[in-house]
């Protein structure tokens, strides 16, 4: 033994290291009951489980168009952080988005990319009107807006504002996780399957 320093003593120094750890594995495997096996289990519904998953991993389409999108940026931001609601997976590419957050004025020229670009989304996708402008046409009462992004696309959640504050887009994108939280997603995403299943059921 060396001075200052203690070793720990093996009562096994004959057996080989592999064979003592095959030794001590065998006698943790041993248990047949693990009693903390009781809070890892939990019992729900498949649409309550799926709702869960959707409502916090939102990847928002920003459809930055005026000055909302200024704010839309700035929740983005640390001061803000929308990455605690999941949704700060901000994607340039709709095929890998399912929220299209529509952040400023819509004019007829621009309105039918934002259709396009909506539909190339992949179900379920959800909309958020941010702002007086995309919600209304704000005060752009002219023949070159459209009056409401909602005539073009069905909106989820309004956001009031010129400009709404990033509490406010936050606010909005907690109403948006409340509202896929009572979806029926699998009834609404397989009604075909439901069909056969309440036929085969007596």
């Amino acid at each position: 033994m060396t001075s200052g320093a203690s070793r720990s003593y093996d009562p096994r120094p004959c057996v080989p290291r592999a064979r003592r750890y095959c030794c001590s594995m065998a006698e943790l495997s041993s248990t047949a009951y693990d009693s903390k096996i009781e809070g890892n289990v939990i019992f729900t519904r498949f649409d309550a489980a799926l709702n869960w998953v959707r409502k916090n991993s939102l990847w928002p389409m920003p459809m930055g168009l005026a000055c909302c999108a200024i704010e839309l940026m700035a929740t983005a931001a640390s001061r803000f952080d929308i990455a605690r609601f999941g949704a700060e997976v901000m994607r340039f590419s709709p095929r890998q988005c399912d929220v299209m957050i529509v952040a400023g004025t819509v004019t007829y020229k621009m309105a039918l990319a934002v259709k396009r670009i909506y539909e190339q989304m992949p179900e379920p996708k959800w909309v958020i009107a941010m702002g007086a402008c995309a919600s209304t046409g704000g005060m752009y009462r002219s023949y070159a807006v459209l009056q409401g992004i909602d005539q073009l696309l069905p909106v989820d959640v309004y956001i009031s504002g010129c400009p709404p504050r990033p509490e406010a887009l936050l606010a909005g994108l907690m109403k948006l996780q409340e509202k896929i939280s009572r979806e029926r997603s699998f009834r609404n995403q397989k009604p075909e399957l439901i069909e056969i299943l309440q036929d085969a059921l007596p």
